[in-house]
């Protein structure tokens, strides 16, 4: 019993189709996760809300979205203390990173400058996530 060439030709294109579909949904499926956590840090009220982090949104660059969530999880992970979710949202924004590139492994480096309060990096980062699942740029 031997399979016609056209059928298996056709059956690898579907295959490969596939998968390529997969690996969108699974980093939608990271960046839904990431903003139902953040909605959830958004609704409860923490005396270290105020907390000082490094704004990485200041000076963001559009062409740098992987860069800028590499830079995220870094901060993401120094808020861990105020947050505990804030662990799973650096599991997920390492994970994105990883997949999106070869160049970047979260956590990124983050040159001290300006800064913000951790509540203000969480809705920026909200922000950025949202627009990100609309577009599935990532």
């Amino acid at each position: 019993m031997s399979i016609k060439f056209p059928v298996l030709l056709t059956f690898l294109c579907l295959l490969a189709c596939h998968s390529h579909k997969a690996a969108l949904l699974r980093s939608s499926n990271f960046l839904n996760e990431n903003i139902l956590l953040l909605n959830k840090i958004l609704r409860t009220k923490a005396s270290c809300d105020k907390m000082n982090v490094t704004n990485i949104f200041a000076d963001h660059k559009k062409d740098d979205e992987v860069e800028l969530l590499c830079k995220a999880a870094t901060v993401a992970r120094e808020g861990q203390s105020c947050y505990r979710q804030l662990e799973g949202i650096f599991i997920n924004l390492h994970q994105l990173v990883t997949r999106a590139s070869k160049d970047f492994k979260a956590p990124c480096p983050v040159a001290a400058g300006n800064t913000t309060s951790l509540k203000d990096f969480l809705l920026d980062l909200n922000r950025v996530l949202q627009r990100l699942a609309k577009d599935y740029r990532i």
